[in-house]
């Protein structure tokens, strides 16, 4: 969806992301896959003497599709990306059984499940929607069509046989559904947008047997429109959310908006983490009840932040409400950026808030091996899915509409919009001055929406330097004027030429944050943030156990920021509480006040960066002097 406007990221963090991504994190993962035998396992197809399938599930097809999806975007520029990419189109194109079926699992000679058999559980579906999304990037960056070829021969197969005159069924994987609504319009065949109606609507009909978990787990216990939250397997329910959006955005279906709101409204107030992070149960990678959020035992799955932002950014798109993007955002630097190590080749599956000085179970419960990230995963969904959403960052920056340009991610770039180009040039996230020079324009009257995130208070707009902006209407004042955007939008119009300036300054004053009263798991604990970016305290960082540090507002209110490496850290003086009772349930009489015995000072990262060193203790909500409050 690029909505009329080409970005490029020129320099800052996210650019430095996807340079990462070219560099490190694409060849390490290249490699990771022929090491595990994904390319084995389509060759086999065709030549079963080289061995058995590799592998435990019938998705591993999806680690390519991800993969091939980034590679659309990087070939030429990551090392190995094009011949790989060539490499795999070929086999995909080989492997393709005559009547357009495709996956490496169910197709193995030696194989006993059938096609289509196990529905619930075999992904076949969630394997085309992979297939299709890498596809239709290929044919838009790379004007190959190969891919494109294979993904509706398959695509026509599902419709064949899952369309509106075949067999009523769901999968028990949603994705699907927003990639064949991208087929739609990258072809124009409504036949694809009329199947991802189908597989919406069918959701919670009846039409797909459950197993091993109940039907609440697959979003299908009920229609989708009368969910009440969001509930289930976290990236499922995401997927399908973004589907269903992608549905709402083509057919104008008014009651898929409205449930679409009222879960996403849900969502963010009582089931989302501070870091963006979605998933709070372990045990089926699922969405727990409101406001159940612990923060050591936190799921947050890196797919699962992946799959919030598809959701926020058509949100966006289908409502233009700023708010959407502020959840995207704080997803973007926190819960999706912590899955990835600093040298961008090891990865977290799972995301928590907080780790114990004694804890040991592996991300992804892998067993044995590093404590923190690792370099790949028995079910290695997330690398891959990171990689493809790295490569696309610039697409989920800005878009043209009804004669404005909407920018609502901040970072250098170049933006092109018809007839009007600027740059963008901020430090952005760890800065919130943003300036914006006109390249292009055509001198007629045009508008820039710029975004208001939600902690930014006191926000001002001005016009440096002479013959700058000639404004001649807006939302908000100039020249230092605060900011009172319209939806958390302010609408800078102007007959705009070449030269012409605009400066956005967001201050970033480090904020102490609570949780709400029902949220046991951190009442009366308080978390540190700055701008979009949470922070955390690393053991290595303090010289007191992190379990014992107390933090005031205060404090927090009078952290400074300081250049460490590459980022900013906040420094702060904490205290630092007595030693704990023995007793785990002692008796209390009355509300109990903690005073500190001594202080210390505490250096603050963002919680991004945690775990690139020794695997120690780890907080994001601190305690406080008030205990139990």
């Amino acid at each position: 969806m690029s909505h009329g406007t080409e970005v490029e990221l020129t320099g800052g963090l996210l650019s430095s992301w996807q340079q990462r991504n070219r560099d490190a994190t694409i060849p390490h993962v290249i490699a990771e896959l022929r090491k595990a035998g994904n390319l084995e396992n389509l060759r086999r197809l065709a030549d079963p003497s080289i061995g058995p399938y590799r592998g435990r599930y019938p998705f591993l097809d999806t680690d390519l599709y991800k993969t091939l999806e980034g590679l659309a975007y990087e070939a030429g520029r990551a090392p190995g990306a094009r011949e790989f990419f060539d490499e795999v189109a070929g086999l995909l194109e080989q492997a393709q059984a005559e009547d357009g079926y495709l996956n490496s699992y169910f197709q193995d000679p030696d194989q006993p499940k059938q096609p289509w058999s196990d529905l619930g559980w075999g992904h076949e579906l969630y394997n085309l929607g992979h297939l299709i999304q890498a596809a239709v990037a290929a044919k838009r960056r790379l004007d190959d069509d190969r891919l494109l070829t294979v993904a509706r021969k398959f695509a026509d197969l599902v419709v064949r046989r899952y369309g509106e005159h075949g067999e009523e069924v769901v999968d028990g994987h949603p994705e699907v559904e927003m990639a064949l609504v991208e087929l739609y319009r990258e072809t124009g065949d409504e036949d694809y947008l009329t199947q991802a109606r189908l597989f919406v609507d069918r959701r919670g009909q009846g039409k797909l047997k459950h197993t091993i978990f109940p039907g609440e787990y697959f979003q299908d216990h009920m229609p989708f429109r009368e969910l009440p939250s969001v509930t289930g397997h976290a990236v499922r329910m995401a997927y399908l959310a973004a589907g269903a959006t992608d549905v709402y955005l083509e057919t104008g279906d008014a009651t898929l908006l409205a449930a679409l709101e009222r879960l996403w409204d849900d969502m963010v107030a009582t089931k989302l983490y501070l870091t963006g992070g979605l998933g709070s149960r372990h045990s089926d990678e699922a969405i727990g009840d409101r406001y159940e959020l612990p923060s050591e035992r936190a799921y947050a799955e890196t797919c699962a932040a992946i799959a919030t932002m598809q959701w926020a950014w058509r949100m966006f798109v289908a409502t233009g409400k700023a708010s959407y993007l502020d959840v995207y955002e704080t997803v973007l630097y926190n819960a999706y950026a912590v899955g990835l190590s600093a040298d961008g080749t090891a990865f977290f599956y799972d995301n928590p808030l907080q780790r114990r000085p004694d804890h040991e179970q592996r991300s992804g419960a892998e067993d044995g091996g590093e404590l923190l990230r690792r370099a790949w995963f028995g079910c290695p969904c997330c690398p891959p899915n990171i990689v493809r959403w790295m490569s696309e960052l610039q697409d989920h920056v800005a878009i043209a509409r009804d004669n404005i340009l909407y920018i609502g991610v901040y970072a250098d770039a170049r933006i092109t919009a018809g007839d009007l180009a600027l740059t963008v040039s901020t430090d952005y996230p760890w800065d919130g001055e943003i300036t914006l020079k006109i390249e292009k324009a055509s001198g007629e009257e045009r508008a820039i929406a710029l975004r208001i995130p939600g902690w930014a208070s006191d926000a001002t707009l001005a016009r440096p330097g002479p013959g700058s902006l000639p404004v001649t209407s807006m939302s908000a004042g100039m020249d230092g004027a605060p900011v009172v955007g319209d939806d958390g939008w302010v609408v800078v119009r102007g007959s705009f030429v070449p030269g012409d300036i605009v400066r956005l300054t967001l201050p970033m004053a480090p904020r102490a944050h609570g949780s709400h009263p029902y949220l046991d798991a951190t009442r009366g604990a308080i978390a540190v943030a700055r701008g979009p970016l949470v922070y955390c305290v690393e053991q290595q960082d303090v010289d007191a156990p992190v379990d014992d540090l107390l933090v005031t507002p205060s404090a927090v209110s009078t952290a400074i920021a300081r250049e460490r490496d590459d980022h900013l850290v906040l420094e702060l003086t904490a205290g630092v509480a007595a030693a704990p009772a023995p007793e785990l349930y002692p008796v209390i009489t009355e509300q109990t006040q903690q005073s500190a015995v001594r202080e210390v000072p505490v250096t603050l990262s963002p919680y991004f960066l945690w775990g690139n060193r020794q695997a120690l203790a780890m907080r994001v909500w601190l305690r406080t002097e008030r205990e139990g409050s």
